[in-house]
């Protein structure tokens, strides 16, 4: 004869023999559940206090208490806190560097980086940055190469404070090429890397996958290249704000090191290298 309560009645979890266990599911991020009292149906988004917050598809957000009550799939389940994840190793800067384990930047270094204007700079900030506070690395921008060798008379450099420059459009024959050779060539040129990308300008850094376009537009001569991309896009191109506007729509499609060119990729990195090696 089968004894549903077994040899000892007063045996720890009787009441429960025969009885079918509700499963403990953890409230992961975006697990769908139903609640079973009035059938509010939403996407775990957090957690607090003993509550677990739903989000239904119209973007309501409600509380619950963790517990029984609720419906995966039309099956009954106990909703209980996610375990916290443990650390998938180390992890990386944009740059694909590992970051730091520490994050308190490091007192500035008299060698700095110098960039031709201000969207190089976010842009190397964009990737870089992290890299470059821990190494004390400041970046400057010079508004053209054109004004690189007054900086230089100005705050010449030497073996204890060198300068990396990169230059747009660092190309054979160019204007860029030819006062990247003449500045060399002069007093300070020992105390100096200078470093380019083949671009017109550095927005073509970044890969036309990253942005969702094909190839960057060919613009031709007599038309200021920025204008040019930008109404070959179908951006507005109107006034120096569109343009900025642009430039931040091009920047916020930039993640990682990924989504820029080799030709940027390894010049920053011979910059930062040469800035930093004692």
């Amino acid at each position: 004869m089968d004894d549903r309560y077994g040899s000892d009645v007063l045996a720890a979890g009787w009441r429960d023999v025969g009885r079918r266990q509700t499963p403990r599911v953890e409230a992961e991020r975006d697990l769908v559940v139903e609640v079973a009292a009035d059938g509010y149906c939403g996407a775990v988004v957090g957690s607090q206090s003993g509550m677990v917050e739903l989000e239904d598809r119209n973007g309501r957000r409600r509380l619950f208490p963790f517990g029984p009550g609720f419906l995966i799939d039309g099956g009954l389940v106990e909703l209980v806190p996610a375990k916290p994840k443990a650390p998938q190793g180390r992890a990386r800067t944009a740059s694909g560097s590992f970051a730091a384990p520490q994050e308190r930047a490091r007192v500035a270094r008299a060698s700095r980086i110098l960039v031709e204007g201000r969207h190089d700079a976010e842009l190397v900030e964009k990737v870089w940055g992290a890299d470059l506070r821990v190494e004390g690395v400041v970046v400057e921008y010079l508004q053209g190469v054109d004004l690189l060798g007054d900086l230089l008379r100005e705050d010449p450099p030497s073996p204890e404070r060198r300068y990396g420059v990169l230059v747009d459009h660092l190309v054979s024959g160019s204007k860029e090429s030819r006062i990247a050779e003449q500045i060399l060539r002069g007093p300070h040129g020992r105390h100096l890397k200078i470093v380019g990308h083949p671009y017109i300008d550095v927005w073509e850094c970044v890969r036309p996958s990253s942005l969702g376009i094909a190839a960057w537009p060919k613009v031709p001569r007599g038309i200021e290249w920025k204008v040019g991309v930008s109404r070959a896009l179908g951006w507005p191109a109107d006034d120096q704000a569109d343009l900025a506007g642009n430039w931040q729509r091009i920047l916020g499609a930039v993640k990682t090191y990924r989504d820029l060119d080799p030709a940027l990729l390894g010049r920053v990195e011979e910059l930062i290298d040469f800035v930093t090696t004692d």
